[in-house]
């Protein structure tokens, strides 16, 4: 027979792993299903062939429901052993929402150049509109996150 555990204190590691996890992959699966399958404006490697442009959207796919999936089942596990932070993690879901983002458009598109986000049109108003989407994520993400840490920090105070 399974005891239940007492609300034990909450380390904010697996609350973080969990919503980080989550957000990466939801946000992986978001850019392929909408801009690399609907719109069709991009592969993920967009540097080689069609076949290896589709191949290279699997296996992002692949990557983001498996992110997704981790970031499900741990968060399953937080919440059955009573150590789940919903503030904690939801900061974390955003940090990981936007961080997706902001390093997609900066480093596989500027950096690596491996696709833009869309092609035949000028890119700096797509490049602008998707690096401060990642950007408004990522402050969310961050006010969150300190409003979280502030309030377990009173409530073990006190």
């Amino acid at each position: 027979m399974a005891r239940k555990q007492k609300n034990r204190h909450v380390s904010p590691s697996r609350n973080i792993l969990s919503g980080v996890l989550f957000g990466i992959g939801l946000m992986a699966l978001i850019d392929e299903i909408i801009f690399h399958q609907l719109l069709q404006w991009h592969h993920f490697y967009d540097l080689s062939t069609p076949f290896i442009g589709i191949l290279s959207d699997g296996l992002l796919n692949a990557f983001a429901l498996f992110a997704v999936v981790a970031g499900l089942f741990m968060f399953a596990d937080i919440h059955r052993r009573h150590i789940a932070h919903m503030r904690t993690w939801t900061a974390s879901f955003f940090l990981g929402l936007g961080g997706f983002q902001v390093f997609d458009g900066i480093v596989n598109h500027k950096l690596l150049q491996i696709h833009q986000v869309r092609y035949g049109v000028e890119v700096l108003p797509y490049d602008l509109a998707w690096n401060i989407s990642g950007l408004i994520l990522l402050t969310i993400g961050t006010i969150l996150f300190f409003q979280a840490k502030r309030r377990l920090s009173l409530n073990e105070g006190g």
